[in-house]
């Protein structure tokens, strides 16, 4: 059978040949020829230093007699017409001739008009064929789709690679086996599912989610990211869209999926322009979805972490059908999640997996993955051939402080305030009921710019926290502030981040929580992007915007001279600790409890 991609590359390849003996042709000649000028040549006639002379009509062709030693070489010079040109040859001895024209019709036209045509078609394509590599489907395709298609078990993911998302697997498994299983469900009347639209925020697994879908589905999975189809002409989007739902049409049963979908599928709403190339892609989408045919098994998943600025006319029933929350793994979720990535590195058997998942509140799949190769990676460095429980714990400290940085040397005065400032945290943590117990203090600098840090760990989830415990949470933050003035009377600059956290947190009980007796329970500000940065917008006028801040700053100073209350009627355990954490650098959360119950003890 004639293979006629293989033709063309031949005839490339022979073109291409072609081109270049001919370039190389033209350089060895300039090589071998120099120009004179004419009385140049009449002085060589003269000397007789010439061996043949070539005329033509327009130049005359020099060949000098070879001296020793030296190559031969080719000289001409322009023809003027001396008439007395052919007596002075004979004179010198010198064999001549004429050059006959090229009088070949077809010949002619085939260098100066076919030959160059195909040079430069030639080089065109050799061109457009690099930029087409570069550039995915080819500067001269732009509307076919960019997917990424995977076959059947290609995918190489299914639900047992998926931990910590029960909730969401559990949405998802009756696609698969509606894709299994179609007549069953055709049987009652129901349909397939167009859409799932899976939400959370990054690194919880959507993308992992959609790919388990298709392993276990064993059918085709079309993978692109929504920004492919954003394209610099107008239309081409589109055009990218119907090619994709064609090849899909084909492909049936097959599951497509588009990451970030938020890059073609934002509202509509506001925009000024009617006709540019992001509305005209939503544009298509939305009707491929909508006169898809129902008939053949195709499952459109898409992800994102910003469902709020999604067109409505893209969540509506009848094309994303389904939302499913793939939200952060609580306590069992990241524990199953450990296990999962434990899997694939060798560990102690001594390793306390439910240890290092409480030690990680808030940390999504990604993280836990991040976590462990850190571990890994510490373990080779101390010569290890497996995984210790250390390695895990110093990999979590790694990735929420950054690593240990042994070069920066600070003065007495300075680590005695950090001293200080880290213990009225852990303190003014220990002695207020419903708080976090402490897990470490340390005074040892980290990369990310703590000069020190004091870690809690809660012993379970919380999905609530009342008033009184987000008070307490405030007074925690202001208590390393609080220690400076109690033993110091004076302030640093090392309380900066803690401001901030206490300030964003008493901020929210006023404006989002209404636990303030001023605005009781009016909404003042409302969330955005709840699975990104969660940034508030304010819901209120400028008036209100000042009482809010008045708000704000009493329960920061309720919060602030409750911590410098505790520590004045503690400074003497105060002391006792930062003196110990100053000769140590590190104190764990038990020895820092035997000081703080040996003084209770005490004190009774």
């Amino acid at each position: 059978m004639f293979d006629n991609k293989k033709f063309r590359y031949a005839m490339y390849y022979v073109f291409g040949a072609g081109i270049i003996l001919m370039i190389l042709n033209f350089v060895l000649v300039d090589f071998k020829t120099q120009s004179i000028k004419y009385n140049e040549f009449t002085k060589m006639l003269t000397e007789k230093k010439i061996d043949e002379v070539q005329i033509s009509a327009d130049k005359i062709i020099i060949i000098p007699k070879p001296e020793e030693g030296q190559k031969k070489k080719i000289l001409y010079t322009v023809n003027i017409g001396d008439d007395q040109l052919v007596e002075k040859l004979t004179a010198a001895g010198v064999t001549f001739g004429g050059v006959a024209n090229d009088t070949n019709p077809l010949k002619a036209f085939f260098f100066n008009w076919v030959l160059p045509i195909i040079m430069f078609t030639f080089l065109g394509r050799l061109i457009f064929g690099k930029l087409d590599k570069k550039l995915g489907n080819g500067v001269m395709s732009f509307g076919k789709n960019t997917a990424k298609l995977y076959a059947e078990n290609e995918t190489g993911k299914t639900f047992s690679d998926v931990a910590g998302q029960e909730e969401a697997k559990e949405s998802l498994v009756e696609i698969v086996d509606f894709l299994h299983n179609p007549q069953k469900y055709v049987e009652i009347g129901a349909k397939l599912p167009k859409g799932a639209l899976l939400v959370g925020p990054p690194g919880t697994g959507k993308t992992l989610l959609a790919k388990a879908v298709a392993g276990e589905a064993k059918v085709p999975f079309f993978s692109m990211s929504g920004s492919e189809f954003v394209e610099m002409f107008v239309g081409m989007g589109a055009a990218r869209v119907r090619d994709l739902f064609k090849q899909a049409a084909e492909k049936a049963p097959c599951i497509i999926f588009i990451d970030e979908i938020d890059a073609i599928g934002k509202s509509r709403e506001g925009n000024i322009s009617g006709n540019d190339e992001r509305e005209q892609t939503l544009n298509q989408l939305l009707a491929e979805m909508d006169g898809f045919d129902s008939s053949k098994p195709v499952v459109i998943l898409a992800a994102t972490n910003r469902p709020e600025v999604l067109d409505k006319a893209l969540l509506r029933p009848g094309r994303f059908d389904r939302r499913v929350i793939v939200d952060r793994p609580d306590l069992k979720g990241r524990e199953a999640i450990l296990k999962v990535h434990l899997k694939s590195v060798k560990y102690s058997e001594n390793l306390d997996v439910l240890a290092i998942a409480k030690a990680t509140p808030g940390a999504v799949g990604a993280d836990l993955a991040n976590m462990v190769n850190e571990a890994a990676l510490r373990a080779v460095k101390h010569s290890r051939k497996e995984i210790m429980q250390e390695d895990l714990e110093e990999a979590i400290e790694v990735i929420l402080a950054g690593k240990e940085k042994k070069d920066r040397i600070m003065s007495d005065k300075e680590k005695k305030t950090v001293a200080f400032h880290e213990v009225g945290h852990a303190l003014v943590a220990a002695l207020l009921k419903g708080t976090d117990p402490v897990h470490k203090i340390t005074i040892v600098p980290r990369t990310m710019g703590a000069l020190g840090y004091t870690m809690q760990l809660p012993e379970e989830d919380k999905y609530l926290l009342t008033k009184e415990e987000l008070f307490n949470e405030i007074s925690i933050l202001l208590g390393g502030r609080a220690a400076e003035e109690v033993e110091f009377k004076a302030i640093s600059t090392g309380a900066s981040n803690d401001i901030e956290k206490a300030t964003q947190t008493a901020r929210s009980m006023v404006t989002m929580y209404g636990m303030s007796d001023r605005f009781d329970m009016m909404g003042l500000e409302s969330p955005s992007n709840r699975y990104l940065d969660g940034r508030p917008v304010q819901n209120c006028s400028a008036e209100t915007s000042s009482i809010i801040d008045e708000e704000t700053l009493k329960i920061i100073k309720e919060a602030h001279n409750k911590a410098v209350d505790i520590l004045e009627n503690n400074r003497e355990l105060m002391t006792k600790i930062a003196e110990r954490l100053l000769d140590k650098e590190t104190i764990m959360g038990d020895e820092f409890m035997e000081f703080v119950r040996g003084s209770e003890s005490h004190e009774d």
